[in-house]
This record gives structure tokens, sequence and C-alpha cells, in this order.
């Protein structure tokens, strides 16, 4: 399923007119983003967290020249799924 299946899913499923879906998925997806670049995170309960996490600075070496290289710091995204999106993709739920 790529974005426009699940625009076209959540309109189907609300009622809602497709234009309207597509916004409210983007602005769900728009949401999550800023909150993950304020460094805050997002609990839904039952479903899953969003956070980032800090991948600490580096040394790492070129496979071609194994020369050492610095790799810096970043912050990446993360989501860790609930119980419940774990139990209804274990059993069926």
């Amino acid at each position: 399923m790529n974005k426009q299946d699940l625009i076209g899913k959540v309109a189907e499923i609300t009622g809602m007119a497709k234009g309207d879906s597509e916004k409210a998925v983007n602005a769900v997806f728009d949401q999550i983003t800023e909150q993950l670049k304020a460094r805050s995170e997002v609990r839904l309960v039952g479903f899953g967290t969003f956070k980032t996490s800090v991948r600490k600075a580096s040394q790492g070496r070129n496979p071609r020249t194994n020369e050492v290289i610095q790799i810096p710091q970043s912050t990446r995204p993360k989501f860790t799924a609930g119980k419940g999106l774990k139990e209804a993709v274990n059993h069926g739920g």
C-alpha cells in the first residue's frame, strides 16, 4: 500500500471526499514530522510511539580505500510498535 492507496482507503472507510481524506492523512503525517523535528514524541496508545534517537559521531572506514572517515552525529526517526499493533499483526486481531 502506498500513500495514495491509504488516502483512498481512508476516504472509502470514512465516507470523506478523497480530497478531504488527503488533507487529513497529510495533516497527520505533518504533525508527526513536526513533533519529531522538535525532538518530542508522539504516543498513539495501542498503535505505537514515534520518537527520535541520536546516533553518536563515530569513525568508519571507506571499504574501497580502507581510509578512516568521520561519521557525524545524526538524529533519526524511530517507531516502536504498541501492544495492540503487535497483537493484531501476530494474531490477525
